[in-house]
Order: structure tokens, then sequence, then C-alpha cells
């Protein structure tokens, strides 16, 4: 990364409530307008996986996801990729209507990819990227 960018970086952290990183990495960071979130799992704030199925994952996620976007001074229309990870594709549909009820059209770009597993056993992991022109 060009030091310059380093040096106009901003970590942005977890919204209350929620549970700390299960490993050594940033819950987001912006840098030049661009906010980049980090996978979220839907576990409660002690670290305990959400009961309820993929829904409910769904919809912690979202709205965890959420509430980082809004302290990060973005919101869902400025998201511009989203990455799906799914540990059951059979879940599609659960995951792709908690989509449609968190973003508007035009809706941002999205990847759907199935994976054997996901940490702490959870069927569903989603990344976020933003971005938001600094000038208005």
């Amino acid at each position: 990364m060009p030091s310059s960018l380093g040096k106009r970086r901003r970590v942005v952290g977890a919204p209350s409530g929620a549970p700390p990183p299960v490993g050594p990495y940033s819950p987001g960071v912006e840098a030049g307008g661009w906010l980049f979130l980090s996978g979220q799992i839907a576990l409660d704030s002690e670290g305990r996986v959400v009961p309820g199925g993929i829904a409910a994952e769904a919809r912690v996620i979202f709205d965890r996801l959420g509430k980082m976007l809004a302290q990060a001074g973005y919101d869902p229309s400025d998201v511009v990729k989203l990455t799906l990870y799914l540990t059951d594709l059979s879940a599609f549909q659960a995951v792709n209507d908690a989509c449609a009820a968190f973003f508007r059209e035009p809706y941002p770009a999205r990847t759907t990819v199935g994976v054997a597993a996901l940490p702490r056993g959870v069927g569903l992991e989603v990344d976020v990227i933003a971005w938001k022109d600094c000038e208005r």
C-alpha cells in the first residue's frame, strides 16, 4: 500500500453490542472514499452463534452492516460490492430476501460463493465494499 494512502486510512470499529473480531483484523477500514467492511457472521455480543437458521443469521448480519455503514458515514446506497459466503446454497433464497430488504435499486454488484465451512459453524458470512464521493 502506498504510504500516502496509509496516512489517510481510518479504522472503523464494530458497533456497540457486536462481538469482538475473531482474529487479527479490523472490522472495517476506510481509505480515499472507499469503505471495506470485513466479513460479518451472526454472533451475539458474547460471541455465540445466533439461533434461528440462515434467515436469522442474515437479519443479524445486515443489521450490523447497516450500523457499521452509518457509523462510518455511509449508507446501504453507497455499497458497490457485496460478497455472500454460504455453506448451503439451498439457503440462497432466504439470503436473497434479506438482501432485497436491505438494499434498494440500483443494487450493488454481488457474488455468492458456496463454501465448505465458516468460522464458528455459521451458515453465512457477508463482506461489503462501499464508496462515496468525498466531495458530496
